[in-house]
């Protein structure tokens, strides 16, 4: 190994180091706080967060897809049972009373998933999951993600307001980090989001000393099963899980036909199943530990994209180090300490490929005044819906809300309805003809 790949090694390792750092720590805190959770029980779902997260990324990249792509938790997943958890006081119910309803749902959602692996049911995700559904898939996640990053730049005060120095501060940052991309020499520029997250949190810790985070506690955590509820049958939660669990299986196949492009391959089969089996295991193991289901991360792409790094080596390393700093308490509460703006500051330029993704995987496919209906009606109500407060559905049936206010998921929903009912092929052909 020459000294300049080395090099390359170490810094790419620890780039992706953060940035799955980056896209985890949040999640656990938040189900944590939304069930109302001990600091303890929280601090423990983080590390399992960690242990877990970085395991199954290796895994996926080694024995699964075989792609640089981080495993970690569904956002789609991640909002419903926000949103469950939010719901609780409507709903009649106490938070273990939802939580180990989520957890059943989600165990059985498992339980499908390694059957569709075993039995290789991947003709029918991909039948289901096809191109166009894909497509939509990625403009939703791509507006989703960026929507909560943007948002993430601005530290709100207890009043509502915005801090407007920590604000500027993180449009300057991104700023920066864009300006690295695009201007800098090839190491600058593929080293982009690394600088500015050590340069942001440095520069941040330095203008900002009284706003610095402090890590979560670093002592000793007993890890404890179910910490949201003991698995149970309230049917509407278990209902809405389930079926949430399910359309999850649309993050491994977008993940893995996007990667196809990126890397000029082709998956097969045991690439899908391979897939598939992992995620389900982490997601059963992950259960037990009140952890949001696991999924390949699309927005990867928009990663790999952006740092022009497409090697596994740093990616498996990256994986094994946030594995260790979940086992060494001392080191995930530094890592904790991180700035939120200033991560969410990077991460809203490193995502900006993903629309880049989202835009290619059309293809180049014209659309006529009939048929551009099946990509823009999935794509702008389910924008709609992400931009609609989920108070506005408060009078509708409680176990309906939680899908309607996923703009992700009923757009994803809308499409594959509009791909199965309506023969879009016939309504090309009629153009071909008028012409």
């Amino acid at each position: 190994m020459d000294k300049r790949f080395g090099t390359v090694t170490i810094f790419s390792s620890v780039q992706w180091l953060f940035f799955i750092f980056a896209n985890t720590v949040m999640v656990p805190i938040s189900v944590g706080t939304v069930f109302q959770l001990p600091e303890e029980t929280i601090a423990m779902m983080l590390r399992a967060s960690l242990i877990f997260t970085g395991l199954a990324t290796i895994l996926q990249g080694w024995k699964g897809h075989r792609y640089p792509l981080m495993e970690g938790h569904s956002g789609l997943l991640w909002g419903v049972i926000l949103n469950l958890g939010l719901s609780a006081s409507s709903l009649g119910m106490n938070y273990a009373e939802i939580g180990g309803g989520i957890a059943t749902g989600v165990l059985l959602a498992s339980a499908v998933t390694l059957i569709l692996a075993a039995f290789n049911g991947i003709s029918l995700l991909k039948s289901i999951f096809n191109p166009m559904v894909m497509s939509v898939y990625l403009f939703l996640l791509t507006f989703q993600l960026i929507f909560i990053f943007f948002k993430g730049m601005m530290k709100v005060s207890e009043q509502g307001t915005i801090d407007v120095p920590i604000t500027l501060y993180s449009f300057a940052l991104v700023i920066f980090v864009s300006l690295l991309k695009l201007k800098g020499n090839a190491v600058i520029s593929n080293f982009s989001i690394l600088i500015g997250l050590l340069a942001g949190w440095i520069g941040y810790d330095l203008l900002f000393a009284s706003e610095a985070v402090q890590g979560a506690a670093s002592g000793d955590v007993s890890f404890t099963l179910f910490p949201l509820g003991q698995p149970n049958l309230e049917i509407g939660i278990v209902a809405v899980s389930f079926f949430a669990g399910l359309m999850n299986l649309s993050n491994t196949v977008a993940s893995i036909s996007s990667s196809d492009r990126l890397f000029k391959k082709e998956s097969g089969k045991r690439e899908y199943r391979g897939s598939i089996f992992i995620t389900a295991v982490f997601t059963v193991i992950g259960s037990g530990f009140g952890l949001v289901p696991y999924t390949p991360f699309t927005s990867s792409i928009g990663f790999l994209q952006s740092t022009r790094i497409l090697m596994r080596t740093p990616f498996f390393i990256g994986g094994a180090l946030l594995t260790v700093i979940g086992l060494i308490p001392h080191l995930g509460s530094w890592l904790a300490g991180m700035p939120v703006t200033v991560g969410n500051a990077v991460l809203f330029v490193a995502y900006l490929q993903l629309f880049g993704t989202a835009f290619n995987s059309l293809s180049g496919k014209v659309f006529n005044s009939d048929t551009i209906f099946r990509l823009a009606a999935p794509v702008l109500i389910g924008i709609s819906l992400m931009n609609t407060p989920p108070a506005v559905f408060a009078d509708l049936p409680v176990l309906i809300q939680p899908f309607l206010s996923n703009g992700l998921l009923m757009g994803v929903l809308i499409s594959i309805f509009l791909e199965k009912m309506v023969n879009w092929s016939a309504f090309e052909q009629l153009e071909l003809k008028n012409n």
